[in-house]
């Protein structure tokens, strides 16, 4: 009987490890790019084998800044000269359809676009003296800055890239 319960034991100690090292055994064949539009990213390109039967699922967030144009009570517009951090943007989850293709998963296009935060004071970018209430500020633009694609399978992240404007189109590894 101890025999019985050793050999069981140690069967399921070499099943969970030989699935541990299945889901690390993700191939990528080619690695996704990113490109950097105004408030947007579009990350395309990324093909994955190994992924298993489990759905993987890609998520890309990006962040960025929002530059502000200030106008004084008499109608003269001066551009703000501090940036203001962009709301987050988020692709939400993207379905690589590996679980229909025999553990192949595939980046069509995933596009994230920062948002405008809630309107800054004259102070914060930078015009308007000493932060006086009588200056209009305006949204002149949002810029994407950065982008952080994570792909999962259940609770496993398999895939992880950061990518900035102006750096590698492929990103560099998390």
């Amino acid at each position: 009987m101890r025999t019985f319960l050793w050999l069981s034991g140690a069967a399921m100690l070499a099943g969970a490890f030989m699935a541990s090292i299945a889901l690390a055994a993700v191939n990528v064949k080619s690695e996704p790019s990113a490109s950097f539009s105004g408030a947007s990213v579009t990350v395309t390109g990324g093909n994955f084998s190994g992924l298993g039967s489990t759905p993987a699922i890609a998520n890309l967030t990006v962040t960025g800044e929002a530059t502000y144009t200030c106008t004084n009570p008499q109608g003269h517009a001066s551009p703000g000269q501090n940036p203001v951090p962009a709301e987050e943007g988020s692709s939400g989850p993207f379905n690589l359809g590996n679980s229909d293709h025999n553990g192949r998963g595939t980046i069509t296009s995933i596009t994230a676009s920062v948002k405008a935060p809630p309107t800054p004071s004259a102070k914060e970018v930078g015009c308007g003296g000493t932060g006086s209430t009588k200056w209009s500020v305006t949204l002149n633009s949002l810029t994407a800055t950065a982008a952080h694609l994570t792909i999962t399978e259940g609770e496993t992240l398999v895939f992880c890239r950061n990518y900035t404007k102006g750096g590698p189109a492929n990103g560099t590894e998390c």
